[in-house]
């Protein structure tokens, strides 16, 4: 399938999505917001991907929401008429909600993301990658609350995710005043996980990455991220029953004997792929 702001290649269990607009600095025009949780979905839906890759063409990686959904005719746009404010109010709401789930279906996807993020991430930028798993940056990488530089308050995502990722502290910071944070710091404070020389060598390694995730069992990786994101929202105790119940029903023994099986003959464990969801009846 094409489309707009996307390429999606799926190769070896790890799916490829590159932002393919790199003239505009891969901005969030709208069908990125549509785009992107269709594509996302539907890998996590299908057999085939068991990771995804999460990248940019160009010399940024994104410099968030287009000016085109500020100024088109939609819910976000600015309205001049005051007549029925509360309608226009609760479609502004109602636009917002779609927008969050556009990266929340990052968070809740089966399949570990992970980020590659070269250049700017401002924005919106950040509200993605702060929804994915892992990320990683080359050198010469910044981020951005870019939101209170134009009059606004970040509303997709950022000021949920962020402060459990890095101390709130800096979070503030980082909101209140629109600064960049720069590659080297976002890897101190624990957003990025490793800093690469340039792109390419970024993308290499984090494919190499992704390889490696792929070859694990697939049901126990889904069961990790799922645990993962129930513990960081919900206490130690209420994280330890979760996960009693979710192996009670999810563990595998045959893909723990494979393990052991592999392990023994010196070889690469083959695992079953994720069985696609079914839809309908």
């Amino acid at each position: 399938m094409t489309y707009t702001c996307f390429n999606v290649e799926t190769r070896d269990g790890i799916a490829h999505i590159r932002m393919i607009r790199p003239e505009r600095a891969n901005s969030m025009i709208p069908e990125f917001w549509d785009e992107l949780p269709q594509i996302v979905n539907q890998l996590s839906e299908g057999g085939d991907a068991r990771a995804i890759v999460l990248s940019a063409e160009g010399r940024h990686f994104c410099s968030g929401m287009d000016l085109s959904v500020f100024a088109g005719n939609n819910d976000v746009a600015v309205q001049d008429n005051t007549k029925h404010i509360s309608r226009q109010r609760a479609s502004f709401r109602t636009t917002a909600l779609q927008l969050q789930r556009t990266f929340s279906c990052l968070e809740e996807s089966r399949l570990p993301v992970l980020s590659a993020i070269q250049g700017a991430c401002i924005g919106g930028g950040i509200d993605m990658v702060s929804a994915t798993d892992l990320r990683y940056a080359t050198k010469d990488a910044f981020f951005s609350i870019h939101e209170i530089n134009i009059g606004m308050t970040a509303d997709v995502g950022t000021l949920q995710r962020m402060p459990k990722l890095v101390p709130e502290g800096v979070v503030r910071e980082l909101a209140y005043t629109g600064r960049n944070m720069s590659a080297s710091e976002a890897k101190e404070r624990g957003f990025v996980n490793e800093i690469y020389e340039d792109q390419d060598a970024m993308d290499d390694a984090v494919l190499e990455i992704a390889k490696e995730i792929a070859s694990k069992s697939p049901m126990a990786i889904w069961g990790t991220k799922q645990t993962l994101n129930y513990g960081r929202d919900h206490s130690v105790a209420d994280g330890l029953e979760y996960i009693a119940t979710w192996n009670a029903a999810m563990f595998d023994p045959d893909d723990m004997a494979e393990a052991f099986m592999a392990q023994t003959e010196n070889r690469e464990a083959d695992f079953p792929d994720h069985r696609p969801t079914r839809k309908g009846i």
